[in-house]
């Protein structure tokens, strides 16, 4: 069966390194379908390149190989690690990047990778990542490559609070879009939870919104008007990957402006639902 590795990295396109990646990798598995899911994460930022695994990893079949390249430099603080979970494989630096991940199901395994003493001095960090997703794809058992460990890093950021009295739920924004639409760590399970049917208000700058959608067109109301006649309103929707996104509808960044730069929210930014 033809092995499926997966590419997550911040290398972006303009340079020789995702080439490169590939290259390797097919030079170690020739029979390796690779496939790209983004190249684009902001640099170093590991809370935006879990989000996109985790709303991505699903359309793969199980046994697909993911490999991260974002802030993969082997550190004091930053080992590097291969898990198994949900029967995929992540292949990435333990930097919190699984965290979001683990939030939802329990790992059914977890190594520290500790073979870089088998390779030369001048194998980089991403070389390893490759003979490790090469190992698991010829069907390398993961104690070979690492011993186990119990958990992963966990990154706070990643995680929505609720307060103590129950009646609010405080995010962040953890990803910006195409379309500059902005993507929140608050999922929809957690809401309905915190909520338990009470009416709430989501809270940002500068306006607030009321309602959550069931999808972006929910927002013409009104049969009377056509649909472009909303086009340019705030909406709320809990999106694909089960996250609360708020979006301008229809908006073209490059032309009229976004929920990025309409609404002026950046990643970090605070958003809170509150409940009453």
């Amino acid at each position: 069966m033809m092995s499926i590795i997966t590419l997550t990295t911040d290398y972006g396109l303009k340079d020789h390194f995702v080439g490169s990646l590939k290259g390797k990798i097919i030079s170690e598995l020739p029979d390796a379908r690779i496939i790209d899911i983004s190249h684009d994460i902001d640099p170093f930022n590991t809370a935006e390149a879990s989000y996109v695994i985790g709303a991505s990893y699903l359309s793969f079949p199980k046994g697909t190989i993911h490999l991260i390249g974002v802030d993969i430099e082997r550190n004091k603080e930053n080992q590097h690690i291969a898990m198994q979970w949900n029967d995929h494989f992540f292949i990435c630096a333990d930097n919190g990047i699984l965290s979001m991940l683990t939030q939802k199901i329990v790992p059914q395994k977890i190594v520290e990778i500790n073979i870089h003493d088998r390779f030369p001095a001048e194998f980089s960090d991403l070389d390893i990542f490759i003979q490790v997703a090469c190992h698991i794809a010829k069907g390398g058992l993961l104690n070979v490559i690492g011993k186990e460990i119990p958990t992963v890093k966990e990154v706070t950021e990643l995680q929505a609070v609720v307060a103590a009295d129950g009646n609010s739920l405080k995010g962040y924004v953890i990803y910006i879009d195409h379309f500059g639409n902005i993507v929140t760590n608050i999922s929809k399970q957690q809401f309905l939870e915190v909520a338990k049917g009470r009416p709430y208000e989501i809270v940002m700058k500068p306006k607030s919104i009321k309602t959550i959608l069931p999808n972006y067109s929910a927002i013409a109301t009104s049969d009377k008007y056509p649909i472009k006649t909303y086009e340019g309103e705030k909406l709320a929707i809990f999106n694909e990957a089960g996250f609360l996104e708020i979006a301008i509808f229809r908006s073209n960044p490059s032309k009229v402006g976004s929920a990025n730069s309409l609404l002026g929210l950046n990643y970090r930014d605070v958003i809170t639902i509150k409940f009453s």
